[in-house]
């Protein structure tokens, strides 16, 4: 049982904690979002979740937090009759069943029922390898009808609940949902609610081409900047251009590396050699300028609008 944030790439303001229990036997896992880390809160929402897991608790094992670390857990465990560990300090991979489940920004009811993943059974080494065997890919909910720990009237529930759901819509509406919370920490006003798509079969073809836009998941898609249109360094050749200007009606054919040259003889000592990329990158957006002129007759500033007027001037021509 950890933790973990809901806040996005800020720091300011108020967090979504998210408590996440994982069941180390099954990989069931459940997650409840918190607004606030309180050792009565915890204990209230496990007394909530014994109700509605689908086996018992025997044991809980949490980290070093202070939410954890108090007496209102302690008594509570040991009322109920649950033992109740915590992982060593500063050693996370004590509890590498919950860490691997803790970014799962609570679509516990997909993971459970439609997410399979391998248990390692056994390691071993042989030589100077080390050989890792794995048990075949099995959702949650699959363990759990297989253990014959799990009493009948219990999988009687899983199965009638995993008829009613449906693997695409309900993925669709994680998506949506994970939308709006993009959108509510980007522009920070809640999003209304998204119309749930009826064309299921649309959404199942959009899943084969959804990498080509890089991450599905919106929350984490890299927020858009603005284009970099702002100079960050002086000019070095703010003063002399007018020069290089005059260079480049006499002899438009020079390269920038032989006009790099002139400069340095007219100017010595005020224009290192490193300073030559800067000059290339200028030539080449003044040769392409001055192309455009030739080609179209309008300069490369115009706008769409007014090379739609030039179009539109050519064909009734």
């Amino acid at each position: 049982m950890t933790w973990s944030r809901i806040a996005g790439d800020r720091l300011v303001g108020a967090f979504v904690h998210t408590l996440t229990l994982t069941d180390i036997a099954s990989t069931w896992t459940e997650c409840v979002p918190l607004l606030v880390r309180t050792g009565a809160l915890v204990v209230e929402t496990i007394d909530r979740l014994r109700s509605a897991l689908p086996f018992r608790i025997r044991g809980i094992d949490i980290d070093n937090g202070g939410e954890f670390l108090n007496e209102t857990l302690v008594a509570y465990c040991v009322s109920q009759g649950i033992e109740l560990t915590r992982s060593r300090p500063y050693r996370k991979n004590d509890q590498a069943w919950v860490e691997q489940k803790k970014r799962l920004c609570c679509p516990a009811l997909f993971v459970n029922f439609f997410q399979p993943s391998s248990e390692l059974k056994e390691k071993f080494r042989v030589g100077g390898r080390t050989v890792k065997r794995y048990d075949p890919p099995q959702t949650p909910c699959a363990r759990l009808l297989a253990a014959t720990t799990t009493p009948p009237a219990m999988k009687a529930r899983l199965i009638e609940l995993l008829e009613t759901l449906d693997p695409l819509r309900l993925l669709e509406e994680i998506r949506q949902a994970q939308h709006q919370l993009a959108i509510l920490a980007d522009d920070g006003a809640a999003a209304l609610p998204v119309a749930q798509s009826q064309d299921l079969h649309r959404f199942l073809m959009s899943l084969s081409t959804a990498w080509h836009a890089g991450e599905v998941r919106p929350t984490d898609r890299p927020r858009q900047r603005p284009p970099h249109h702002w100079r960050t360094r002086k000019d070095p050749f703010e003063n002399t251009w007018p020069t290089f200007m005059a260079w480049f009606e006499e002899s438009p054919e020079e390269t920038a590396l032989a006009l790099f040259r002139r400069l340095q003889i007219k100017h010595p000592d005020a224009f290192p050699d490193n300073q030559l990329r800067t000059l290339q990158r200028r030539v080449s957006q003044w040769r392409a300028q001055k192309a455009r002129q030739l080609v179209f007759g309008v300069d490369s500033t115009a706008t769409v609008s007014g090379l739609s007027s030039l179009t539109a001037q050519l064909v009734t021509g």
